[in-house]
């Protein structure tokens, strides 16, 4: 059996459709047994769903260092 850790990235690759087959079969054996990773999966998939149908787009790298530099002026 899979850590919960190692759920959690399998969980992640499978979202994106980049985790191998026994990748996903390990998965779904540890979440029969796994109730908290089954429930993380639930709210990963409806959060992706989400977001793929809001049509997000990633920030510019400049947008991305203005507010990593703002963060750090608060901190």
């Amino acid at each position: 059996m899979i850590s919960c850790e190692k759920a959690a990235i399998i969980c992640n690759k499978t979202q994106y459709q980049e985790a191998t087959f026994m990748e996903k079969m390990k998965l779904r054996f540890h979440l029969l047994m796994c109730k908290t990773c089954s429930a993380f999966t639930k709210k990963n998939t409806k959060l992706t769903s989400i977001c793929e149908k809001a049509d997000l787009n990633s920030l510019s790298e400049s947008d991305k260092a203005r507010m990593k530099q703002e963060l750090q002026d608060k901190i």
